[in-house]
């Protein structure tokens, strides 16, 4: 039997949920095990369901999807987020994915999108809106200047260079070490001192930095 990844809805909206449970159920792969409209009873339900994968809009009573995803990073709780939301601004945007948050998806997107995002997510790798892409990108290129002069590419070992292009490129971290026939916690640790070096805290930004310096080609 084929396995079934388990989704947690969390949005305040009862009718936003129902809609999005019936797109949902026509995914032979995907089971939504839980319901919240409400950021500490989410909380309660990714530590209690221990879903595969949460789709979670941001603007909640209690607290708001950001420190939702704050807590579950702190916790350290092997599960994948998906921001589901109707904001557009940068504050939102980047604030997700610093708070840990896998993809970004508006609510304006098609049911199409909202598959490739659920498959993306769900392998490991990221997803954004197009639209919110841009503005990622953008976003961290002109936020450049403030990592300082030893934040530069010229620091970075050419296998750590290496490990960037395959992060771009949305290789996880067992592809990765497939393809540079090492281990899978080496890669953790390459993927680490990237983030130290270069003063970033994710892979949309490392993407990025590596989009700005020539590495990859959207």
């Amino acid at each position: 039997m084929n396995k079934k990844y388990r989704v947690l809805l969390v949005d305040d909206h009862v009718l936003f949920r129902e809609g999005m449970r019936a797109l949902l159920s026509q995914e032979s792969d995907v089971e939504v095990v839980g319901e919240s409209g409400e950021g500490r009873e989410a909380l309660e339900q990714i530590e209690s369901l221990q879903p595969d994968l949460v789709l979670l809009d941001l603007a909640m009573p209690g607290i708001s999807g950001i420190e939702v995803i704050r807590n579950v990073r702190r916790s350290n709780l092997q599960v994948r987020i998906i921001a589901l939301t109707v904001h557009k601004s940068d504050e939102y945007i980047h604030e997700s994915l610093r708070a840990g948050a896998n993809g970004y998806l508006l609510k304006e997107s098609t049911h199409n999108e909202l598959r490739i995002a659920i498959r993306n997510v769900l392998q490991g790798k990221m997803y954004l809106s197009p639209e919110v892409s841009e503005k990622v990108i953008n976003g961290y290129l002109g936020q450049e200047g403030a990592y300082g002069a030893g934040h530069s590419r010229d620091t970075l070992t050419a296998r750590e260079r290496e490990v960037l292009k395959l992060i771009a490129e949305s290789n996880t971290n067992k592809k990765i070490s497939e393809c540079l026939g090492i281990s899978v916690k080496t890669v953790e640790k390459h993927r680490a001192n990237l983030m130290r070096k270069l003063g970033m805290r994710n892979a949309a930004a490392l993407t990025a930095y590596a989009i700005e310096k020539g590495l990859v080609v959207l």
